[in-house]
């Protein structure tokens, strides 16, 4: 099926592929974030990166660039890289949601391998992951090889947001950020109350960087989230990895569970 854009008499409007959403976009607000996991990016940053300055950002998958906008109105003049190598998609929302006057957003039609591995080194302050394949994160974009081109491209400080899913225990994420973990000593994670107590498949997005992460700012903004949402401090995540004794994955990793419906997932 050929992508398409659903508009809603808010006046947003949203991104389909495959039958299923991709993004949701408020050309007239670009602040308004209607999915959970796409608030969560948002708070990280509200977090950690409160200074209105210029934050040079690389994305893994783009569809609707639904947080490039927000980064734009947010960190005006920030340089920005969006990795989407779905052409026809990018040209529909290109003609029927113009990026806005004055960006500096540049996507390219690359597959987040090909186009990380030719980022210069320390080249991202800020890293976003957020790429699925049939609901999925694929395996190529969850082993040792690709933490290791990430830890490459970010910044000494810099950020590394991943959108996971899993199913309820979260062991695949559990494996995942045990993997981040071996390039970026700090892995914690924003995800959703009813999915960290196991009631639900649902996303989580993994926040990863060189440099500890302020616990008390980021606990403090969960709260505040739209949706009931909790950190999980790195040192927690990682403890309670080693008591499960869970175990990276190898150089190339294993695809996440397959969700029992892909049409929340992968939304941008």
């Amino acid at each position: 099926m050929q992508p398409e854009i659903v508009r809603d008499e808010r006046g947003g409007a949203t991104v389909m592929l495959d039958g299923h959403p991709q993004s949701y976009v408020d050309l007239d607000d670009p602040e308004l974030l209607v999915f959970e996991y796409v608030e969560q990016f948002a708070t990280v940053l509200e977090a950690l990166r409160p200074d209105p300055a210029p934050l040079a950002t690389t994305h893994v998958g783009g569809a609707g660039m639904t947080l490039a906008r927000w980064i734009h109105r947010r960190h005006p003049g920030s340089p920005q890289i969006v990795l989407e190598p779905d052409t026809a998609l990018t040209e529909l929302v290109r003609r029927e949601l113009p990026l806005p006057r004055g960006h500096r957003i540049r996507v390219r039609p690359q597959t987040g391998q090909e186009g990380v591995a030719g980022l210069r080194d320390d080249s991202a302050e800020v890293v976003v992951v957020d790429a699925f394949q049939d609901g999925q994160v694929p395996g190529e974009l969850a082993g040792q090889a690709w933490a290791r081109e990430l830890a490459r491209v970010l910044a000494p400080g810099g950020l590394l947001l991943v959108n996971a899913a899993d199913r309820p225990g979260l062991r695949w994420v559990a494996r995942l950020g045990a993997t981040l973990h071996t390039q970026l000593p700090h892995v914690g994670q924003l995800v959703l109350r009813e999915v960290d107590k196991g009631k639900r498949f649902g996303n989580v997005v993994l926040v990863c960087s060189s440099a500890p992460l302020d616990d008390v700012t980021l606990t403090r903004t969960a709260a505040r989230a739209t949706f009931p949402t909790r950190w999980r401090p790195a040192a927690e995540v990682t403890a309670a990895a080693r008591r499960a004794g869970v175990q990276p994955f190898g150089e190339v990793g294993e695809p996440s569970p397959a969700p029992p419906d892909t049409g929340r997932l992968g939304l941008r």
